[in-house]
């Protein structure tokens, strides 16, 4: 076989041009839904991290002025924190079959990350009373930014939240909602991440 052949060669098709099934007819190893979500994980850490770089950067200038820190931001990753948490114990409940408990713990994730956005909400209202505004200096306009993208990253979660929620209670069998629960916890848990980096960042900057 000279060179050519073997550059031009395709293993996977027999010497009668039938192609070989290497999985044998099983299915890959992780579902579908799963891959989605580690991709859309994968830009959205890429998308934060820019930001993160572009905030360190722009800090450097002379017309950077901090913003004061509102004690609710704290009350507020507390929210996310508890919200978090109940949907790891949905996840839990779910993998045991409890129906009962993902539909509590569903309840109580989605009213601590409504909570959240509310106090987000009112972080901006208590700052733009203080008379800072996105135009008023790059540090504000950062801060209006990077919440403002986390909670549309969070607003997104709610939607697969709702109807995931919607069908537990419709009584669909806990099997049927099992990888949408796991799904969003696990979501839930890396938004939950990002935001303690992006806290982090704001109060220490």
């Amino acid at each position: 076989m000279n060179l050519f052949q073997q550059l031009t060669e395709k293993p996977w098709v027999t010497a009668h041009g039938t192609v070989v099934a290497f999985h044998a007819g099983r299915a890959f190893a992780l579902p579908t839904a799963k891959i989605g979500l580690r991709v859309f994980l994968a830009v959205i850490t890429v998308l934060f991290s820019l930001l993160v770089v572009a905030y360190a950067e722009r800090m450097a200038a002379a017309d950077w002025r901090p913003l004061p820190e509102p004690w609710l931001l704290w009350l507020n990753t507390a929210m996310l924190i508890l919200s978090s948490v109940a949907f790891q114990w949905a996840s839990v409940s779910a993998r045991r079959g409890h129906g009962d408990g993902v539909r509590v713990d569903l309840l109580a994730a989605g009213g601590f990350a409504f909570a959240f956005l509310v106090g987000q909400l009112v972080v901006w209202q208590q700052l733009a009373a203080l008379g800072y505004f996105a135009a008023t200096n790059p540090a504000a306009a950062f801060f209006y930014l990077i919440t403002a993208l986390h909670a549309l990253h969070l607003l997104g979660g709610l939607v697969v939240w709702g109807r995931t929620t919607a069908k537990v209670w419709r009584g669909v069998e806990v099997e049927q909602v099992r990888m949408s629960v796991e799904l969003c916890a696990v979501y839930w848990h890396f938004l939950l991440v990002v935001w303690l980096v992006l806290f982090g960042l704001l109060l220490f900057t």
